[in-house]
């Protein structure tokens, strides 16, 4: 598999342009799913590294087009920027399915840990300027809670992430006036109905589990369709949170196979 990137510009009026990567995995079909995904690192890493990410291999491995947008280094990881930065790349892609695959290839959006929270907020965006246009979100340990008071998160020491996560929401909100705001913490926000379907990931010994559960349980009951998956806690996967591979990938693969073919029925 190779990866590259590539400043792709919205307009002439948006600067600087965003940075994307391609990943290339299996070959894709003549209608390839087409995923914008958005990279964790709890709101405080800044600028495009050349390694390539697991969540990325693992999607362009099913045969979906995978592009990876660097939000953080135009936007500086902080609200409304970073969320903004990530749906003019959405709507960017939208614009552009012809050159990644087809007219009528599905189109998502994919994020783990604060890249989830950023994705999570472009999908509730999208519900309401780009209707009809996504298909669907992909949340994996989305890290969507500024509270960090649920019985999972106790857990977050055991694997040194919970002055990071403190410091990243901290970072990311900066002051108290955007806490409510919707697309800022999606897990607060009062209208979910009528956003895309969401496939949920987590595992049994993540620290974002509950916070994670909880907004998928909060999505089924406003009639949002939801896939859910809950690894198991030897499967690795809270290696996510440094860059790590586990054995949870060709499952994933299966889970996100799933999930895009139940949305073409």
């Amino acid at each position: 598999m190779t990866a590259h990137w590539e400043n792709i510009a919205f307009d002439r009026s948006v600067k600087p342009p965003v940075p994307m990567r391609l990943y290339e995995g299996a070959a894709a079909g003549k209608a390839p799913p087409l995923v914008l995904y958005l990279r964790g690192g709890a709101f405080l890493e800044e600028g495009r590294t050349e390694s390539e990410r697991p969540i990325g291999k693992a999607l362009a491995e099913t045969g979906a087009v995978v592009l990876e947008a660097d939000y953080s280094s135009v936007s500086h990881n902080v609200f409304p920027q970073a969320m903004e930065c990530a749906f003019m790349a959405l709507n960017c892609l939208a614009s552009r399915r012809k050159q990644f695959g087809s007219a009528k290839s599905q189109l998502f959006i994919a994020g783990d840990e604060a890249g989830g929270n950023v994705a999570a907020g472009v999908a509730l965006k999208a519900r309401d300027q780009m209707p009809g246009e996504l298909s669907g979100q992909i949340l994996l340990s989305p890290m969507i809670d500024p509270m960090m008071a649920t019985t999972s998160f106790r857990k977050a020491d055991e694997i040194g992430m919970r002055e990071r996560w403190s410091d990243g929401w901290s970072h990311y909100l900066r002051t108290a006036c955007v806490f409510q705001h919707p697309y800022a913490a999606p897990c607060l926000c009062s209208r979910l109905s009528g956003v895309a379907p969401a496939l949920v990931v987590t595992s049994e010994d993540d620290p974002l589990r509950d916070e994670t559960i909880a907004y998928a349980e909060r999505l089924a009951a406003s009639g949002v369709s939801v896939r859910k998956k809950i690894f198991p806690a030897s499967c690795g996967w809270t290696g996510i949170y440094k860059d790590g591979n586990g054995t949870w990938m060709r499952t994933l693969c299966a889970e996100f196979t799933g999930f895009v073919q139940k949305l073409s029925a």
